[in-house]
């Protein structure tokens, strides 16, 4: 759907850059040639770049398999896609035992179309549109217990779906997606954060999960794009942690207020880190 605002993300998702996005914009190179973003989770980066009018080469990969294939399927055969999500939120409405139904259907299914279906049920119907799987890479989170819950504007399906067109989508480790990354090009690097305490983990995004081990990895891709001249930009939690491995580079500090409590009073602003090396 096109909003004043222009195209918005058609993904509720936890971590998501919808706050920051005004920010990060701010933060960007005033010139650059393609664009990566190897954790494209929601997009919202993406799409603040669509509507100010980018029309340069987009690099668009996730680890998550179902996530790259929903925005293949939006991008390739959007009324498809449209019937499909119709057909699934008529069959299951909004209750808990229905989302549970659905969720076990999703964890059975093969069928693509079916998965990425239910997969924006689950999104839109599931706990602050968490996606966290169990150590068997079953989507394990609970219901939302929401009173007025609908399926995507078929509008913001066919925005969406024009802002991919010339996309590249690839299911895709993050170190992979930017290996052709070089002089001039951007790369917008948002993994799962580093919890800020032991009871802060939403992480497991995937059933290996992304541990101090994967942040390491990435800060040695970043040191590597960094000397072959690409604009970097990370979005991290503010940790210790975190700002000992990027102490090279421009770290800028910032706070979002993030959804993960049910209950929006207690809602805090969280510290969170934007780091450049420009």
């Amino acid at each position: 759907m096109i909003t004043k605002d222009g195209v918005k993300p058609i993904l509720k998702w936890a971590g998501g850059k919808r706050q920051l996005h005004r920010v990060l914009t701010q933060n960007l190179p005033d010139k650059f040639c393609s664009y990566y973003e190897p954790f494209f989770g929601g997009g919202a980066l993406f799409f603040s770049l669509y509507n100010l009018g980018t029309s340069r080469k987009c690099f668009l990969s996730d680890i998550n398999s179902d996530l790259c294939t929903l925005y293949l399927l939006i991008r390739d055969d959007v009324n498809l896609i449209i019937e499909s999500v119709n057909e699934v939120f008529s069959r299951y409405g909004n209750s808990r035992d229905g989302y549970y139904m659905a969720r076990d259907r999703f964890n059975r299914s093969s069928n693509a179309l079916e998965r990425s279906a239910l997969l924006i049920y689950l999104n839109r119907h599931c706990y602050n549109g968490l996606y966290r799987v169990n150590s068997a890479g079953d989507f394990n989170v609970p219901f939302g217990r929401y009173r007025n819950v609908g399926m995507p504007h078929p509008d913001l399906f066919h925005s969406v779906s024009m802002a991919l067109k010339n996309c590249r989508i690839a299911i895709s480790d993050f170190q992979d997606a930017v290996n052709a990354a070089g002089t001039g090009d951007l790369v917008y690097f948002d993994p799962p954060y580093t919890p800020v305490s032991s009871t802060a983990s939403f992480t497991d995004y995937t059933s290996g999960g992304f541990d101090k081990l994967e942040q390491i990895r990435l800060r040695s891709v970043f040191v590597e794009l960094d000397r072959r001249g690409a604009f970097l930009i990370e979005s991290n939690s503010d940790t210790e942690f975190i700002r000992e491995l990027y102490s090279d580079y421009k770290i800028i500090e910032v706070t979002s207020r993030r959804s993960i409590n049910s209950v929006a009073t207690r809602r805090k602003g969280s510290a969170e880190l934007i780091i450049k090396n420009f």
